[in-house]
């Protein structure tokens, strides 16, 4: 009967044979275990088989082609490894082909189990399909390779089947034959294209952490200063960035760029500063950058680009922490308005900014409000957070209301490449993972065409994205799907899909952990208001402002989750350069000062060190006693500033003291609007001299000068007389009389300059200075 069957062409596919042999196993079964005691029963059995499993292991390293037809032969290569204690003797390794698969469900369940099952997995193909090897010793490897025409796998009809390599032999401690180790991977088999392909957006992302700092060097190109040199690590040949551009430029996707990293690779292709240490380098990547942009314009041309606000936001630390601070949400705006001129400046192509993007498309009514707060209307959203409880994939598209419209992205595809990618068996699995999901998805209505999005992770490394292009790559002759942009995607509905957006207790605890906090954003708030506060009076506030308002996006970049050390320490550092840059501008400290009048004038220096101008600045200068201290009529004065880049400026007030004691000045710089800028600044005024018994002291000293004077003419008067008639009685008397008068003269003379006053001293009043005021300076009068 058997050779009749070959004879005829009509021998049993492996598929068939399995499930002959599993109806076989559970009719015999209980017969067998009452008349054979000595056998274990089938369940005893499983357990033992489960339990040997692990003897060797089995690495599939590749499966080409990832999608056969018929007239192909299936090539798998990889290899065994005795993990025992024991050598395996006798071994063979052999290819296991399983019935078809009618769910996406079971198709989870098979890719989860590991050990091998008696009964549960198929019988090995056998014949000329299989590898030989004598002995392997403990701890030994083997490779192996096995090649099957795809025709003699079986494959009756169109569908994804279970395919196994496993390994048998013998050991010393058992020396019958049995499965040590196995390997299970899925085959999907569509010889024929669908009547109704599904139609299947890809989102290829290009996002990257903060690179560039605050901070920008002092010459007219404000050279830009990065945190590190890393960027330029995944730019080139071989980094994350560099593969996604060469990856994607030959694949069917949608181009979803964060323009922050636009702007940091565009700003490197220019001279730049890197931090090292307490120092900045010159940056020396400028090629590396400039031939990574030339590559990515030419990939993006005549595509599909979806321009993510700047920075990439987390607009789930926004919706649950952020939105109640103040300006977080407008920043969330202007983030988005920047997106598209970045992209258009960069790239000279139009993105669509009509699309947000929640971490791990995790969402909930508060991060759906915040999302479309800036004027998106798309969500992109992900299955495992919008459920359905349909027994298909719908399409992915939801109106919800108010014009808002949940992308909703399918989790198994969008997660298919998440793991380490790096071991070529983890990737071979998962290629053939989402090939085979893909197909099912297919199969599960194939008279409906529906679309699917596919939202990987936001930053693939290296392995995951040469991983997600080969299997791509394994669609490529569209037999079941077909390549969708993004836009499109979000315009087709499905009217039995959910459109109830999860509540805020369904989001993950593993992800609102991960959040920025309450106080991270008020620090961003601190941040934004000293930036308005110094932006008035800057005369080129557009060298400044640009810089910080990124940074402050980046501050809100979903790239910090996980790490809320280092987004602490950008932030501290965003808001402690603002300051120093704010502490440029600053009054001259002054010591005391008398004043020794009615009136004076009180200069107060204020100093720029910035190297712009700084104007809208206004003075002001407060007596604590405006009785003792008038200024202006009043106990304050104003005065406006105005002071160029690199210079001080004296600024004088007048004062009238009405009283002695000293009087404590206070001085302080406003903006125009009234707004406190910088520290106030204090010192004391101490009065003297200046009551009605001190001017009339005065008057009187001024008389008695005037009478001093009078005298001293009426002495000089009289001693002229005495000289004039001394000299006549000498020429009467003689010598004599001579000598006598000359001694009187002088005598008068001695008493004559007794008898004049010393002037007063000339005024100490010191010449204006921006330095700081010495000790007992004294005010300009």
């Amino acid at each position: 009967m058997a050779e009749a069957a070959a004879i005829q062409g009509t021998v049993p596919s492996p598929a068939r044979r399995w499930l002959r042999r599993t109806a076989s196993l559970a009719v015999a079964a209980p017969l067998l275990a009452g008349f054979l005691p000595g056998l274990p029963a089938p369940a005893a059995a499983a357990a033992e088989s489960t339990k040997r499993a692990g003897t060797v292991d089995v690495s599939l390293d590749t499966l080409t082609p990832s999608a056969p037809v018929e007239s192909d032969t299936l090539t798998i290569t990889g290899t065994v490894t005795n993990e025992g204690k024991q050598a395996v003797t006798d071994a063979t390794v052999d290819v296991r082909v399983g019935p078809q698969m009618t769910s996406r469900s079971e198709i989870d369940e098979v890719s989860g189990r590991r050990a091998y099952r008696d009964g549960r997995d198929p019988a090995p193909l056998g014949g000329a399909y299989t590898v030989k090897i004598p002995e392997l010793g403990a701890g030994l490897s083997k490779e192996f390779t096995l090649s099957v025409p795809v025709s003699k796998l079986g494959l009756d009809d169109a569908g994804v089947y279970q395919l196994g390599v496993s390994l048998s032999g013998e050991t010393a401690g058992q020396s019958y034959k049995r499965v040590l180790g196995i390997e299970r991977t899925l085959l999907p088999y569509q010889p024929e294209a669908t009547d109704k392909k599904t139609q299947l957006t890809y989102l290829w992302p290009l996002i990257s952490t903060a690179h560039v700092s605050a901070e920008t060097g002092a010459d007219q190109q404000q050279t830009p200063v990065f945190e590190n040199d890393d960027l330029a690590a995944e730019l080139s040949p071989g980094g994350r960035l560099h593969e996604m551009v060469a990856l994607g430029k030959n694949l069917p996707v949608t181009w979803v760029i964060d323009p922050d990293l636009l702007a940091s690779v565009a700003a490197m292709t220019e001279p730049y500063m890197v931090k090292s240490g307490t120092t900045e380098v010159a940056g020396k990547n400028q090629a590396v950058a400039e031939r990574w942009l030339n590559d990515l314009e030419k990939a993006v041309q005549g595509r599909k680009v979806v321009a993510l606000p700047f920075a990439d936001p987390d607009l789930a630390s926004l919706a649950h922490h952020g939105k109640d601070v103040p300006g977080s949400l407008s920043h969330l705006q202007q983030a988005t308005a920047l997106a598209s001129s970045t992209v258009e400046t960069v790239l000279h192509v139009k993105p669509s900014t009509d699309f947000s993007w929640p971490v791990d498309g995790a969402v909930d009514p508060s991060i759906m409000a915040v999302a479309t707060s800036a004027g998106a209307h798309n969500v992109i959203a992900r299955s495992d957070s919008f459920r359905d409880d349909l027994s298909y994939t719908p399409t992915s598209a939801r109106p919800i209301g108010g014009g808002t419209t949940a992308v909703v992205s399918d989790a198994g595809l969008s997660k298919a490449f998440q793991g380490e990618m790096i071991r070529t068996e983890n990737a071979t699995l998962a290629v053939q993972q989402f090939l085979a999901q893909s197909l099912a998805i297919t199969l599960e209505l194939p008279e409906d065409q529906r679309s699917v999005v596919v939202a990987p992770q936001r930053m693939p490394s290296t392995a995951q994205a040469q991983t997600m292009a080969k299997a791509l790559e394994g669609l490529n002759a569209k037999r079941w799907t077909e390549p969708l942009d993004l836009t499109a995607a979000a315009t087709q509905s499905d009217p039995e899909a959910s459109k109830r957006v999860p509540g805020g207790s369904s989001y993950p605890k593993r992800l609102r952990e991960q959040e920025l906090s309450a106080v991270a954003f008020r620090q961003m708030k601190e941040t934004r208001d000293q930036l308005d506060d110094f932006k008035v009076i800057l005369t080129a506030a557009d060298r400044v402002v640009p810089p910080f308002t990124n940074a402050i996006s980046r501050e809100m970049s979903t790239s910090w989750r996980g790490e809320p050390a280092s987004a602490a320490l950008y932030r501290k550092e965003v808001q402690d350069y603002l300051l120093s840059l704010t502490q440029e501008v600053q009054l001259i400290e002054k010591s005391d000062l008398t004043l020794s009048g009615r009136s004076a004038t009180i200069p107060v220096t204020v100093q720029n060190r910035l190297l712009q101008g700084v104007d809208h600045l206004v003075l002001k200068l407060k007596s604590s006693n405006k009785t003792r201290l008038e200024l202006d009529d009043n106990g304050e004065a104003a005065r406006p500033v105005k002071i160029d880049g690199g210079h001080s400026q004296s600024v004088k007030f007048d004062a009238s003291a009405n009283a002695n004691g000293p009087v404590t000045m206070t001085a302080q710089l406003y903006t125009e609007d009234g707004t406190p800028y910088g520290e106030p600044m204090t010192f004391t005024v101490k009065i003297s001299e200046i009551t009605p018994t001190v001017m009339l002291v005065i008057a009187g000293g001024v008389l008695m000068l005037v009478l001093a004077g009078v005298r001293m003419y009426s002495q000089r008067k009289r001693a002229a007389a005495r000289n004039a008639a001394a000299e006549a009685a000498e020429e009467e008397a003689g010598p004599a009389a001579a000598a006598d008068a000359e001694a009187g003269s002088e005598a008068d003379a001695e008493a004559e300059a007794e008898s004049e006053q010393p002037s007063d001293p000339t005024p100490d009043t010191g010449s204006e200075s921006g330095d700081p005021s010495g000790p007992g300076e004294k005010v300009d009068r």
